[in-house]
């Protein structure tokens, strides 16, 4: 009996040496930026897109995360049905919420807060609100795809890290498709991080290229004109309906787009 006692001892203790390798991992800070649930998102994405939460790896529960973050049931699940939807975790009956097993292709295509981005790189993050109006008659509408009679505001910013340019944002919005959307929003922050949280979006198209940086644009990133830049169009609709078009500058000798990849199974 004592003998079958010592085993069943030693059983247990290797169950709960085992529960503890399983177990979640630490709950990351929030920046204490913007609405609670996104900050709860950026919290846990960070880690899954940076390798430190591998695929496979059980994220903290959601009454776990509750009692980190101090907020609601319901702010935490609207936090991770987006990372779910971003194709970042996935949620399994009985097992809780694992990080995906293709999540870290997704940065490249995904839409990341600039500021997060500086943030991953170790870099301290800045922004600049250089122009915002509405425009009319403007040539530069046609790259959104909307009507004469369309409302659209054009923005341009310039986002730093370290106090150095990091990306020159110019983007055009449809504000019927983002209503509230106006100049004043913008002036201490991008107009990515208010659109991600207070706009819908369905689908969105991303075309990467090479080009030479026009004088403006050159004198707004600190390199010579015609200097390589690396150029990200990125256009958003809802439901068929324009949103936004972005074009994204970068600094080609500065910036690098990364996506892990492997073969389908």
């Amino acid at each position: 009996m004592a003998r079958n006692k010592t085993k069943s001892t030693r059983s247990t203790r290797a169950m709960s040496a085992e529960g503890r390798d399983q177990r979640a991992p630490a709950v990351p800070p929030h920046d204490g930026e913007g609405p609670k649930w996104l900050q709860v998102r950026r919290a846990l994405a960070g880690p899954i897109v940076n390798g430190a939460w591998p695929p496979g790896t059980r994220i903290p529960t959601e009454a776990s995360l509750t009692s980190s973050f101090d907020t609601s049931r319901v702010t935490i699940s609207k936090a991770i049905q987006s990372l779910a939807a971003d194709g970042l975790v996935q949620r399994r009956r009985k097992v809780g919420t694992i990080v995906a097993e293709r999540a870290l292709e997704r940065p490249v295509f995904e839409i990341w807060d600039i500021a997060d981005l500086v943030a991953r790189k170790g870099g301290t993050y800045g922004y600049q609100l250089l122009e915002c109006a509405r425009i009319e008659h403007d040539q530069r509408r046609e790259l959104l795809g909307v009507s004469a009679r369309t409302p659209v505001l054009w923005v341009r910013c310039l986002h730093i890290c370290n106090d150095k340019p990091f990306q020159l944002e110019e983007r055009l919005i449809n504000i019927d498709a983002a209503p509230g959307a106006a100049c004043h929003l913008f002036k201490t922050q991008g107009p990515s991080r208010w659109l991600v949280a207070h706009v819908r979006w369905m689908d969105a198209e991303h075309n990467i290229s090479a080009r030479e940086a026009p004088e403006e644009i050159a004198a707004h990133l600190g390199v010579h004109p015609h200097a390589a830049c690396l150029v990200v169009d990125r256009r958003t609709w809802n439901h068929g309906i324009p949103v936004t078009h972005a074009r994204l500058w970068h600094p080609g000798s500065s910036h690098t787009l990364v996506g892990h990849f492997k073969p389908p199974h």
